[in-house]
């Protein structure tokens, strides 16, 4: 069959036979031809083959599971497993927002707050909104970039993800609209082969509330996911993106696999592929890998210093 319906639950044991057969009942009720489903982790994630155009079967799909925490994709079986992988950092591959968490030492973090809202939902131009909150922490010390990383948290998946492809030859790449003090730590951490962001000016260990250089925009990440595409001599087809605001949507749209990570209503409403209910592993599973071949520790996956590629 050529295409497969991917189910996976918000958490492992919350898959069951009963959902999946209800599932398939729907689509063969509606002339979906389904094979046999192939379990990826048990009570937890499952693929089903089948045969009939890709946006009624996951209309179907969504319809039948409507109110129950399961994620779904629907996807032809060939080239699965991406080479590629663009992701966001901050509420994707980490839990926060760092700039918005940074404003709390300048007591400014409810307008800041208000402003990274607005703008990951597409309400505000990005690059005035980055340069209206940086400029908010003008003089606050650089100890405080220290003190907020060590708050960061690893968004549950993150590192699978990242060691898995990296594991079976994908190459992966952290791009953000944050900042590389952030980026890097956090490359290190999930071991990134490089990462990309923007660059916070300081003088003497003190904020000047600028920041150097060009804005990682929502198209400075497309050019550079398509500058990546042919320097590894790779199609659209062959990437992963996830990421959860505006400034991620044009290259979330271009990549094979393009994911909104519980993103805001404009990525969310047009990406191709979600990610409503679960963590970062559900980017595994859409991609066909099993429970067993997931790597966690990422030992040997990629190398313990990313490339810098901060934007000066």
């Amino acid at each position: 069959m050529d295409n497969v319906l991917t189910l996976v639950a918000a958490s492992p044991g919350h898959l069951h036979f009963g959902l999946v057969t209800r599932v398939t009942h729907a689509l063969n009720a509606r002339g979906i031809k389904c094979g046999t489903a192939d379990w990826l982790a048990e009570n937890w994630a499952v693929d089903i083959p089948l045969l009939g155009q890709l946006d009624i079967i996951l209309s179907i799909g969504r319809e039948t599971l409507k109110g129950i925490p399961v994620d779904l994709h629907a996807q032809g079986v060939e080239n699965r497993r991406k080479k590629l992988l663009f992701a966001d950092m901050d509420s994707t591959i980490i839990t926060s927002e760092t700039l918005d968490d940074l404003s709390h030492y300048a007591g400014v973090k409810n307008q800041v707050s208000e402003i990274t809202h607005l703008a990951m939902r597409g309400q505000l131009d990005f690059e005035q909104a980055l340069h209206d909150r940086v400029a908010m922490l003008k003089g606050l010390s650089e100890s405080r970039l220290s003190e907020t990383y060590e708050g960061v948290e690893i968004t549950p998946g993150a590192i699978p993800l990242v060691a898995t492809m990296a594991r079976n030859g994908g190459h992966c790449v952290l791009i953000s609209g944050g900042f590389s003090y952030f980026s890097s730590r956090v490359a290190v951490r999930c071991k990134f082969h490089e990462h990309h962001a923007n660059k916070l000016d300081l003088k003497n260990g003190i904020l000047t509330g600028k920041v150097e250089g060009r804005i990682v925009t929502k198209d400075v990440k497309l050019d550079t996911l398509i500058a990546k595409i042919r320097e590894l001599d790779l199609s659209t087809t062959d990437t992963a993106a996830v990421g959860d605001g505006a400034n991620d949507l044009p290259m979330i749209q271009a990549a094979g696999l393009g994911v909104a990570f519980h993103g805001k209503p404009i990525v969310a409403d047009n990406a191709p592929a979600k990610i409503e209910h679960g963590d970062l592993n559900a980017m595994l599973f859409y991609q066909g890998y099993r429970l067993e071949e997931f790597v966690f520790d990422g030992s040997n996956a990629t190398p313990r210093d990313p490339t810098s590629n901060t934007f000066a």
